[in-house]
Parts: C-alpha cells; sequence; structure tokens
C-alpha cells in the first residue's frame, strides 16, 4: 500500500521472513563512546520457549579505567587457587560479563523493525523485545567456595580421624498414590516451575559482526520478497484500516483495566456498574455491614427490594448485619495462602465461625481451630474478616446487633435462618459437632441479642409457654363451674362451649417445625399460624389448597430423587427446608408438611423403602435409617438400580466384586466397567474400600 503525506507517497511492504524470528535486544555497552559492533561477543545462548538469552561480553582488561587488582580479587574469589577446565575465569583474571535478559513488553504485536531503501518501507513485526542487565551469578559461586572452605577447615580442626565407617538408620517410605487436587498443587508451586524452566535446553547461537558476509544475507530477509500486490493481498487496504492492522488496540492495557473496582476505585467508577456486581465487590472490600451502610453507599433513588434480593446472593445475615459468603471470597479451584488448602475446606471451616457467631456474641479461637482442624493463619484470618480481638475474653462480633433490619424485614429474616439450620445440619455431619459446640455460652456482658437461639431451648420455651396457656384456661374453667353451682338453675352456662386449649392429637408423625418457634414468634415455615388454626402446624391443610399443596410437593420430590435416587428421610427434610427457604414469602408450601405427608408422597412418586440391615451398635437417629430409592426413573439403568438395591437389602456394606458379579448374573454378562460405575455413583459412596448406600455412612 502507498502512505500519503502532504509531500510525497511512501510505498509500505510486510516482510514475513523473519516473521517468527527477530528479537529486539537492549543492554548497555561502556563506555558510551563504543559502538555496537565494537564489542567482543565470546558466547550467545537463548531458551526459546522461554524467550530466554545470556551474552558473554569480553571486558577491556587494557582499559586505563580497568581495576586490575579487583579483577584479580574476583576471578581468585571464584575459581579459587586450583585450575581446570571448569574455571569461570581461564586467566585468572576478570575477563568477561555475562548479561542476562528479561522481556520487556509481554505484548510485541503491535511493535516492528523497519528498513527504508529506495523509497520503500519495508516492515518485519517483532518476535519479542529483551532487556539484557549484568548478570551476578559469579557471586553466587565466590559465596559457594568460602562455605566449602570453612567447611574443610573445620572438619580438619578434629584431632583424631576415624577411619571407620558410621552406621545410618535408613528409614524406607512408600508414597501414596497423588490425588487430583495435590497434583494441581504441585504443577501451580514456584518450584514446579522453576524446575520445568530449568530442564529446557540452552540453544547456542553464533554471533557475526556488521560487516561478516552472513550478516549482510540475513539482512537482505528483512526486505519484502514479492512486491506484487497479488501476493499481499493483505495490504490492499485503506491507510486507516492499514494503520489499525499495524497498531492494534493494546490487549494488555484493556486486560489490566480491573474487570471489578478495587480499593481505589472511586464510587463514580462503583455506580457504572450493574447493581449485583456493586453489592458484591462493596462486600468483598467490607466484608461485614449493615443493610443501612449498604444502602448509602449505593446512592440515592437505588430499589431496596432489588438490593435485598441482590444481596442474598453474595452474603448471609448474622445478628442482622450482612457477612459476605465464603465462597465469594474462596472461589472454586483455589487454595490457601497459608497452608494450600483447597477452597471448599475453607469454606466449610469459615461457615463454622460464622455459624458461631449466629450463636452468640463471642467466639474462642482455640475452639475453632480444635473442630475445624485449619491451620492458626487460616483461623485468624476468618475472625479478623468479622470479630475484633478482645484481651482475656476472645473474638467479639464487629457489629452491634441491628434490631431495626429484623423487625422491618422479617421475612428474609425467616428465610436465612432457615439456610443456617441446613449449614448447621450440614456442619453437624461434616465436624461431629458435640453438644457443647451447639449450646451457645451465656456471656455475663453482651452487647446484642443473639440471632439464633438452640433448638433445645426452643422446646423448653414451647413446652413452658403450653403450659401456661393451659394453666390459665383450667383456672377460669374452675372458676366458671364455680359459679354455676352457685347461680341459679335459669343461669345455667353450657359448659360444653367451653374449649381447653390443647395440643392437637394426630395420627401422623408432625415435622419438628419447633426449631422455628422461639425466633419467629409462632412462624412455622414462614406462615404465622392463629390461635385457632392449629391444624396446619400438623400436617392439616387448609380446605381449598390441598391439591396445589399435593402437587408442589409431588413436584419436589420427584425432581429431587431423579438427582439423587438414594436418600436418607433425614436428607430429604433437610433439603426441603432448603427448598422452603429459596420459596418467595406466602407459597403454599409453607401450610405446614409432616414427616408422614413426605413420607406418603415419596411412596406415591414411585420410590420404595429400602429395609437396610444396619448393625446394632450404629449411632443413627431414626430418620437416618429410612433409606428411600426411586424404583423406576425410566432410563437404562433401571435394572441394574434394582439389583444394586436388592443387594442392600441384605446387606449394609458390600464390595465391588460381589456388585459386579451380582450384577453380570442378573443383567447378563455383557455388563461393563462402565455401566457400573455408574450405577455406584448414582446410588452408593465408597470408605474404606467398601460400598455404601448414599447417607448410611457414619463417621
Amino acid at each position: 500500500m502507498k502512505v500519503a503525506s502532504l509531500a510525497f507517497q511512501i510505498d509500505v511492504f510486510l516482510a514475513r521472513s523473519l516473521l517468527e524470528k527477530l528479537y529486539l535486544f537492549q543492554y548497555p555497552i561502556r563506555p558510551a563512546s563504543m559502538t555496537y559492533d565494537d564489542v567482543t561477543h565470546l558466547s550467545a545462548k537463548i531458551k526459546p520457549k522461554q524467550q530466554k538469552v545470556e551474552l558473554e561480553m569480553a571486558i577491556d582488561t587494557l582499559n586505563p579505567n580497568y581495576c586490575r587488582s579487583k579483577g584479580e580479587q574476583i576471578a581468585l574469589n571464584v575459581d579459587g587457587t586450583c585450575t581446570d577446565e571448569t574455571n569461570t575465569y581461564s586467566s585468572k583474571l576478570m575477563d568477561k560479563q555475562t548479561f542476562c535478559s528479561s522481556q520487556a513488553a509481554s505484548n510485541v504485536s503491535r511493535y516492528a523493525a523497519a528498513v527504508y531503501r529506495k523509497g520503500e518501507l519495508h516492515l518485519t513485526p517483532l518476535h519479542g523485545i529483551l532487556q539484557l542487565r549484568p548478570s551476578f551469578t559469579y557471586l553466587d559461586k565466590a559465596d559457594a567456595k568460602h562455605r566449602e572452605r570453612e567447611a574443610a577447615n573445620e572438619g580438619g580442626d578434629s584431632s583424631q580421624d576415624e577411619a571407620e565407617d558410621d552406621v545410618k538408620q535408613i528409614t524406607v517410605r512408600f508414597s501414596r498414590p497423588e490425588t487430583e487436587q495435590a497434583r494441581q498443587r504441585r504443577v501451580q508451586s514456584y518450584e514446579f516451575l522453576q524446575k520445568r524452566q530449568a530442564e529446557e535446553h540452552w540453544v547456542h547461537l553464533h554471533y557475526y559482526g556488521l560487516k561478516d558476509s552472513r550478516s549482510e544475507h540475513e539482512r537482505q530477509y528483512l526486505f519484502s520478497q514479492a512486491h506484487g500486490l497479488a501476493e499481499n493481498t493483505e495490504l490492499i487496504k485503506s491507510p486507516s484500516e492499514y494503520l489499525m492492522m499495524l497498531m492494534p488496540p493494546s490487549v494488555e492495557e484493556e486486560n489490566d483495566k480491573p474487570v471489578a473496582p478495587s480499593n481505589v476505585l472511586s464510587m463514580a467508577q462503583l455506580r457504572t456498574l450493574p447493581l449485583a456486581d456493586q453489592i458484591k465487590i462493596l462486600m468483598k472490600n467490607v466484608k461485614v455491614m449493615p443493610f443501612a451502610n449498604l444502602m448509602s453507599l449505593l446512592g440515592s433513588g437505588t430499589d431496596s427490594t432489588a438490593v435485598l434480593r441482590c444481596i442474598q446472593q453474595v452474603a448471609m445475615l448474622v445478628q442482622g448485619n450482612w457477612v459476605v459468603k465464603s465462597d465469594v471470597l474462596y472461589p472454586k479451584d483455589t487454595s490457601s495462602p497459608h497452608s494450600g488448602v483447597p477452597a471448599e475446606v475453607l469454606c466449610r471451616g469459615r461457615d463454622f465461625v460464622m455459624w458461631k457467631f449466629t450463636q452468640g456474641r463471642w467466639v474462642v479461637r482455640k475452639e475453632v481451630a480444635a473442630v475445624t482442624k485449619l491451620c492458626p493463619e487460616d483461623v485468624k484470618d476468618f475472625l479478623e474478616h468479622m470479630s475484633v480481638a478482645r484481651i482475656n475474653k476472645g473474638w467479639e462480633f464487629m457489629l452491634p446487633y441491628d434490631e431495626d433490619f429484623v423487625k422491618k424485614h422479617p421475612d428474609i429474616v425467616q428465610r436465612q435462618h432457615m439456610l443456617w439450620m441446613g449449614i448447621q445440619a450440614k456442619l453437624e455431619k461434616v465436624y461431629n459437632l458435640l453438644k457443647e459446640h451447639l449450646t451457645p455460652k451465656k456471656q455475663e456482658t453482651q452487647s446484642g441479642h443473639p440471632l439464633v437461639v438452640s433448638g433445645e431451648q426452643r422446646v423448653n420455651m414451647a413446652k413452658a409457654r403450653v403450659k401456661q396457656n393451659y394453666g390459665q384456661l383450667e383456672k377460669e374453667f374452675q372458676k366458671q363451674k364455680a359459679e354455676l353451682k352457685a347461680n341459679d338453675a335459669s343461669a345455667k352456662m353450657d359448659i360444653s362451649k367451653i374449649r381447653i386449649k390443647e395440643e392437637p392429637v394426630s395420627d401422623e408423625e408432625p415435622m419438628d417445625t419447633s426449631v422455628y418457634d422461639g425466633l419467629n414468634n409462632g412462624v412455622v415455615n414462614g406462615l404465622h399460624a392463629e390461635e385457632d388454626s392449629m391444624d396446619a402446624l400438623n400436617g392439616h391443610l387448609p380446605g381449598g389448597c390441598s391439591d396445589r399443596v399435593a402437587q408442589e410437593l409431588k413436584a419436589f420430590v420427584s425432581s429431587t430423587f431423579k438427582k439423587q435416587f438414594v436418600l436418607t428421610l433425614s436428607e430429604l427434610k433437610r433439603l426441603f427446608n432448603l427448598h422452603l427457604a429459596s420459596l418467595p414469602p406466602g407459597h403454599t408450601l409453607f401450610s405446614g408438611i409432616s414427616d408422614k405427608m413426605l413420607q406418603d408422597m415419596v411412596l406415591d412418586t414411585g420410590c420404595k423403602q429400602i429395609l437396610v440391615p444396619f448393625p446394632p451398635q450404629i449411632a443413627a437417629s431414626p430418620d437416618e435409617l429410612k433409606v428411600y430409592a426411586l424404583w423406576e426413573a425410566g432410563d437404562t439403568y433401571d435394572q441394574h438400580r434394582q439389583v444394586l438395591l436388592e443387594i442392600f437389602s441384605k446387606n449394609y456394606r458390600v464390595r465391588r466384586n460381589v456388585i459386579q458379579n451380582q450384577l453380570s448374573q442378573e443383567c447378563g454378562e455383557d455388563v461393563n466397567k462402565q455401566e457400573v460405575d455408574r450405577v455406584l455413583k448414582d446410588c452408593c459412596v465408597s470408605y474404606g474400600g467398601m460400598w455404601y448406600l448414599k447417607g448410611t455412612v457414619q463417621s
């Protein structure tokens, strides 16, 4: 193409002969009057994959500015007094200098070398730009020599040399198979990257002077070999398009711009992002924040309903304040900078700390470390996110209890409470929490009110309230009965109209809803119950909505078993509570679902109860001993799963070879390993070389 100016036009050509071979080296030359061609190059080598170059250049030892005594001292420190081929300075004088390279720019696509000849400009794109700086590795070699001499002198001071060989005990260890997570951590480690870089072989280069015939031959490749436009179709473009090709927008600069505001980003830039991103960024940086402060940071005119919807995606409610979720701070496939523990374990440990703060204002660091088994640095990070250390007391939650938010948004508080109940059940199973861990400790001076009360306390409060109500009604009844005896027969009162409030009697086994009563003042599953609607709390559905509730419940059970295939009643109830927490307030499923209704619906959706012969010494609740499985899913593995479930109706735990043989007998000899793995993945878990049905392994 032609680049035009006011005075003349220049033909521009793109040379491709050295497209991926042309490098630009930048390094100092001393003295300043010396040119590049005057430098005596001793050797050069390169690692192409790393784009790393080492050059050795001769030092002019005859220059009057060269200190000969210092050069001799350096050579003596590096090589010592011996003379062999491994010496760095064979002339017993520091007569050369090594230069090592580093990349000056990661993206060199916008740079090119240009040669102008006879009114033509020829451009060759650069493959790399390397800056070479002096290397002082010879000092490391001198230090190593010095340490060797000191060790030899210390060894020679001994007055007696033992000729006998020392007997040393040898310990043989067998390494365990490396897991995938351990392999990923090893591959990403600094030592592994250094080792891989060191394994790349050096490629030795040959230097040719500026006037050498080989240099002149290579210089011709800087000119385009084909001047015809037909062979350079990419240059048939307008001047503006060609300049865009030659200097495209810097991808490096675009990547350097933060995709999310950092601590130094202005609030004006923050408010240009979507609302969900603003909330996520603020919570990730602040970590703990009251809702009122969050609204003030988002600016006037922001819809509080939209903020509440977004905040629940990235934070959890603790003592009326919002604390950022653990998976936001520790994304998947990351690890701890202190111990290398994967993100899943870190999230579980931080969730335990957050849950402890829902129980009270204070947390003891040693207790957290003993339960989570994490290193002290990780535990300290968790606590510093949301609390302040107090001398001789422990760690106190950093913000006071936000009563205003709890009073204004009871539906959000109820939903968050149900989410915490699900997290608590998971933590109990993972950490084997004892009773003292579950019961909040009483503090003498407590600046706030706990958000969550323990289940045992709620049950006791409910029983005391029932006894108190029953006693009052009994007194009123006795008083009215005494008045009836004193009055005339004409003033008799119909005793049948007086009804003593009692707990409803039902054959059904009610779901445990007392755990929510202490927090919500009578709110069960998000629905306020009236005094004369006690039936709804025990599984009796209000009139007119039973069909709709049954349809909703059936849809939940069906979708859950199609994903899980095997569930214990305890796990099913936990999943149902989490499902309720995700529903909007006033949903039909909040009318109250009993255990019997849930179990009947499981059987109605095509599932069967598997009577697993548990050992008598197993420590499990009755709900954990009830196992249900989807009998027919409508796919090609139904027969395989049915055979597998029949096996577990006779055995609590089974070896894989037994399952393989039984499947081969029942389903044919053509059962392959992939089919067995698929069935085991759907229904079982492996522990200690044995296979168990899901949810039946007790630690």
